[in-house]
C-alpha cells in the first residue's frame, strides 16, 4: 500500500484560543469544506468540542454523482496545541490527519499533516495520479483561502 503526505502550514492572525475554539468544533468542518463536496455531518457522539474517542458520521461527495458516508475518530487531543483525526470508515485505505496550533508573532502557525492510502492497489495508484492527489490538494487550497478571508483582520 502506497502511502501519501500532504503537509500544509499556514499563518493566521488571531490567538491560539481563537483557533482552537473554531477548529475544536467539529460543526465548523462544513464552513471550510468545497461546497460542492455536499458535506453533511449525520451524527456526532457527545457534544459539540472535541475530545479524544470523539466519533463523527459524515456524507460528502468525493466525485460528481458518488457520495459517500465518512466516519472519523478523534484519536489525540492536547488542547490548544493539537488534535489528530483516524477514519475510521470512507473512501480512503488509510486517513490520518494531524492539526497542530502553535502561538508565533501575530498569531499562529498552524500545520496539517495528512497521510492517505488509496484501496486497490495499482488501480488506487493510477487514481490517485490522475485525479485524487489534486483533489486533496484542492481541499486544502480552499481551506487555505476561506480561512485567509474568515480570520482576516477587521479594519
Amino acid at each position: 500500500m502506497k502511502i501519501y503526505r500532504l503537509v500544509r502550514k499556514q499563518f493566521l492572525p488571531i490567538p491560539i484560543e481563537t483557533a482552537w475554539d473554531f477548529f475544536s468544533s467539529p460543526r465548523n468542518l462544513a464552513k471550510i469544506t468545497p461546497s460542492e463536496m455536499n458535506f453533511q455531518i449525520l451524527t456526532m457522539s457527545g457534544g459539540d468540542r472535541m475530545y479524544a474517542g470523539q466519533v463523527i458520521s459524515y456524507k460528502v461527495t468525493v466525485m460528481p454523482g458518488i457520495r459517500v458516508r465518512w466516519v472519523t475518530e478523534i484519536t489525540h487531543v492536547q488542547e490548544p496545541q493539537y488534535f489528530a483525526d483516524e477514519q475510521r470508515f470512507g473512501p480512503y485505505a488509510l486517513w490520518h490527519h494531524k492539526h497542530h496550533f502553535k502561538s508565533v508573532a501575530g498569531g499562529i502557525e498552524m500545520t496539517d499533516e495528512v497521510d492517505y492510502a488509496i484501496p486497490l492497489g495499482l488501480l488506487g495508484r493510477l487514481a490517485h495520479w490522475i485525479f485524487v492527489g489534486r483533489a486533496v490538494n484542492r481541499i486544502f487550497d480552499h481551506r487555505y483561502t476561506v480561512l485567509e478571508k474568515y480570520f482576516a483582520p477587521k479594519s
